[in-house]
């Protein structure tokens, strides 16, 4: 499958105003910037543009304003860090209103090459809404546009989508770009066999993901809380674990479905239960385990126990194609995290293509120092999330064909 959007690669810059919507939504603590991943992210497309003679304008939003502009959303670091990283000046145009007289006055002294930072912009109610007034006035700034936000590309908001009513100009980032050619690939064309894996808390979070995967996999892999409903379905005792009654049925459809497309479903064999849940969340804790039929009533299913790694490592090391989204457990907790480190290690070793679709299994792999060993990782949670669904992603539908 090709890519099918117009690349950073095939627009012609030179002397146009370049408005780029980035994902700069990074962990702050006290004014300070304590993770960079995102930034850095963002480096091979700035480059790319600065050195064909663009004038790169760059947004994003930063966290959740609920009241319009507060200082703790400010994008000031993000620019400080993007001068460190740049080894140049990006001037940061400190306006509430995100498109105001700083902002103006900085584009309009703009040269070939240079670079400015525009303030939050959810600092402006319109832009969640993703209202006319917003997506205009960022439009008038530039000549053309490129999203390279893939975190925020399931979101219609005005600097992710509405902008590109006004200028029809576009292109997608080399990020933006390579998820679409990694996760975009790996679910519509992949190379077989093809296994995912789900996993995370709740299985109504992931209702029309399962779906839509048993209509694309050779195997779909089912762990973590939302395993124990599936369990359940089966006739099994779950204990205190996570298990939501009001999907037993759908669970029941989704284990016919996969016999009647001839997907091999793997739920898990044997559980590692605690008497109670940690407190905090990387308290020591006392695990026994336990064959899945046998679980008592009193206890809570917190990991895949090892019969079930096994399992599931072998049916990663079998495969060509393998995307894994959701944690096997409660992996917070070093002594609940073996069965992601299981499942983490197998995606390591195994020579298939692997993609990570962000949020917690992102995090899980980076923690467990395994992240160079996979084919991708996935920067956005919630977009991979749709996107392993068969959404369409707004901000990428907006943009312009190849």
């Amino acid at each position: 499958m090709g890519l099918g959007k117009k690349t950073v690669e095939e627009m012609d810059v030179r002397g146009k105003r370049v408005l780029v919507r980035c994902d700069f939504n990074v962990p702050m603590k006290d004014g300070k910037i304590t993770n960079d991943n995102r930034i850095v992210a963002a480096l091979p497309t700035i480059k790319k543009l600065i050195e064909n003679g663009g004038k790169v304008i760059l947004c994003s939003h930063l966290g959740k304003p609920k009241n319009g502009p507060e200082e703790k959303f400010s994008l000031a670091p993000v620019a400080v860090r993007l001068s460190e990283l740049l080894g140049k000046e990006v001037v940061f145009a400190n306006d509430d209103e995100v498109v105001g007289p700083n902002a103006k006055a900085a584009v309009a002294a703009m040269k070939d090459g240079d670079v400015v930072l525009l303030q939050n912009t959810r600092f402006r109610k319109e832009e969640t809404k993703n209202l006319p007034e917003f997506s205009k006035d960022l439009a008038s700034l530039a000549d053309c546009y490129v999203n390279d936000a893939f975190g925020s590309a399931h979101r219609a908001h005005c600097s992710t989508a509405g902008v590109t009513d006004y200028i029809k100009d576009t292109a997608v980032g080399y990020l933006m770009e390579k998820e679409i050619r990694y996760l975009g690939n790996a679910v519509n064309d992949p190379v077989r066999p093809f296994t995912a894996i789900l996993g995370g808390a709740k299985v109504a979070d992931k209702l029309n993901v399962i779906s839509n995967l048993l209509e694309k996999v050779d195997t779909l892999i089912i762990g973590g809380g939302m395993a124990y409903t599936f369990v359940k379905a089966q006739g099994y005792e779950t204990g205190k674990s996570l298990c939501d009654d009001s999907k037993i049925d759908y669970c029941k459809e989704m284990m016919e479905k996969a016999k009647a497309n001839g997907v091999k479903l793997l739920l898990p064999v044997d559980t590692v239960c605690v008497k109670d849940f940690p407190d905090p969340i990387d308290a020591a804790v006392d695990t026994t385990v336990y064959p899945i039929s046998q679980m008592p009533a009193d206890m809570e299913g917190c990991d895949i126990g090892p019969e079930t790694m096994k399992l599931f490592a072998d049916a990663v090391k079998a495969s060509k194609t393998v995307v894994w989204n959701g944690p096997m457990g409660v992996f917070e907790n070093p002594t609940l995290a073996a069965g992601t480190l299981a499942v983490a290690k197998a995606m390591a070793e195994s020579d298939a293509t692997t993609v990570i679709g962000g949020g917690d299994s992102a995090a899980a792999v980076q923690q467990m120092g395994l992240g160079d060993k996979m084919t991708h990782i996935s920067t956005g949670g919630g977009a991979s999330l749709e996107y392993l669904e068969g959404k369409e992603l707004p901000g990428i539908a907006c943009i312009q064909n190849a």
